[in-house]
This record gives C-alpha cells, sequence and structure tokens, in this order.
C-alpha cells in the first residue's frame, strides 16, 4: 500500500511539474489596434461574431488558451492612438500562423467578409509573459472582470519588480479583495519579453480588474485598509519614473475551462 502511494505521489509531481512547464513556455501577445471611429462597431461586429470563433475552435484544440477584445475608455491624442487591445496566451508561440489561416472553413464566410485589418491599424505589439494572480473568493469572471486597469511599470530590474509584487502586492490585494475592503475583482502581472530598448518605456505590466467603471476610478478603499508600505517602497524604488495606467472595457474574451 505504501508503494502504491508513494506510486501515486510520484504520478501527481510528473503531473504537476508538467503543467508548471507547459505555464512557463506559454507567450501572451498584446496587440494595440487604432479603429476610426465610423469603423468600430463593424470591427467589433466582425471580430466578436467570426474571430471568437477562431480563438474557440484553437483553443478546443490547446492551441490557445485565452483570447480578449478589450476597448480603451479613457486616454490622450485618442484619433492618434490605440483604441482597441487584442490578448492571446498561446501555449506555443510558434504555433500562431496555423490557427488564424482556417478563419474560412470555420465560420462559413470569405475572408474578404470577416477580415479587420482594413479596417484598423497595428500601432504595436508586444510579447509578455504571464507571471502572478489572484482572484476575489467566489469571482464569477463574464460578470465581475469587465473593466480592466492596466499599470505599465518601467524598471532596470523587471524580475526583481516582478518578485516583489509577488511577495509584498499579491498577498495583501487577495485578503483585501476576500475582506472585501476594496471593490477590485481580481490583479495579476506580467513581464514583457519583447520589444525592449530605450524607446519602450515599460518592462513589466500590473492589471486590476473591476465590476463597474466607477470602482476603477473610484476604488473607495476601506479606512480599515493596512498597505505593505515596506514592500511598496521596495518597488518605488527600483522604478524609473511614474507609472502610466489605461482603463479598457472587457468587450469579449474566450478562454480555456
Amino acid at each position: 500500500m505504501r508503494a502504491l502511494k508513494l506510486f501515486i505521489a510520484f504520478l501527481l509531481l510528473l503531473q504537476l511539474n508538467s503543467t508548471a512547464q507547459s505555464n512557463a513556455k506559454s507567450v501572451t501577445v498584446y496587440q494595440y489596434r487604432h479603429v476610426p471611429e465610423d469603423k468600430v462597431d463593424e470591427f467589433v461586429k466582425r471580430e466578436t461574431t467570426y474571430w471568437s470563433k477562431v480563438a474557440q475552435k484553437a483553443i478546443d484544440k490547446k492551441q490557445l488558451s485565452f483570447w480578449a477584445l478589450l476597448e480603451k475608455v479613457d486616454g490622450y491624442d485618442m484619433p492618434n492612438s490605440s483604441n482597441f487591445l487584442f490578448i492571446n496566451t498561446f501555449p506555443n508561440i510558434d504555433s500562431v500562423g496555423s490557427i488564424w489561416s482556417k478563419a474560412e472553413s470555420i465560420t462559413g464566410m470569405k475572408m474578404a467578409q470577416i477580415e479587420t485589418n482594413s479596417i484598423s491599424t497595428t500601432t504595436s505589439q508586444f510579447f509578455i509573459h504571464d507571471e502572478n494572480w489572484a482572484q476575489v473568493k467566489n469571482a464569477v469572471p463574464e460578470k465581475d472582470f469587465n473593466y480592466v486597469e492596466m499599470i505599465y511599470h518601467n524598471t532596470n530590474y523587471p524580475d526583481s519588480l516582478i518578485s516583489l509584487e509577488k511577495t509584498y502586492w499579491l498577498p495583501f490585494i487577495q485578503k483585501a479583495m476576500d475582506d472585501k475592503l476594496t471593490p477590485q475583482k481580481a490583479w495579476g502581472n506580467a513581464l514583457v519579453l519583447s520589444p525592449s530598448g530605450d524607446n519602450i518605456k515599460f518592462s513589466t505590466i500590473s492589471y486590476d480588474l473591476f465590476k463597474n467603471l466607477s470602482d476603477v476610478l473610484v476604488p473607495d478603499l476601506s479606512p480599515n485598509t493596512t498597505f505593505p508600505v515596506e514592500g511598496l517602497n521596495k518597488i518605488q524604488a527600483i522604478e524609473l519614473n511614474r507609472r502610466g495606467s489605461v482603463i479598457y472595457r472587457v468587450v469579449k474574451v474566450v478562454a480555456a475551462n
């Protein structure tokens, strides 16, 4: 019996190790798009009606684990900057081409009727590695995750910043959400893999998720909240400049169960 228990434990360890390695190799792509105001309705229709089906097919085949379309709800110089953000997570980044090439057969539509490149402009694209995640107990993503505040951090020590957030901010925000000290519903962070350089003003990203826009704009933290001051000081010490942030509305998500 002891030998059987050891064998089962060994199999479980292998499975957990395999899952960890798979997650370690996954890559998320952030693609920022600018869509002219008179094309927004058609763009959203095509993406949510047709390309979400292509994403679902890829998820069913385990070529993709997450697809999301976000619409910016604030910003500056709006006519000349991105107003939509795609987020796609690939277990194998080398399979990207094969995922989108079968759109016609999956949707039953001609490419000219569903493509969105002609009505939008890709302004930038980043390769990201998702790192840490926390969400409120009993969260219902399709009801609770309606708005995302993307926070852009710039540092010469991105691994250290991610580690500090994991050590100090993750347990703090998890407890604050569970104890209803904040209306925030989830939090995560990610490391920017590429591109990098002097022209790129952020090297890590964190994101706060909320149910309502008012909760993002006025988080209304409880006066009983005790912040991890030591950790926040350490994080601030390695940041190069003021953080940037943008609020997005979640238009549609397709994700693996």
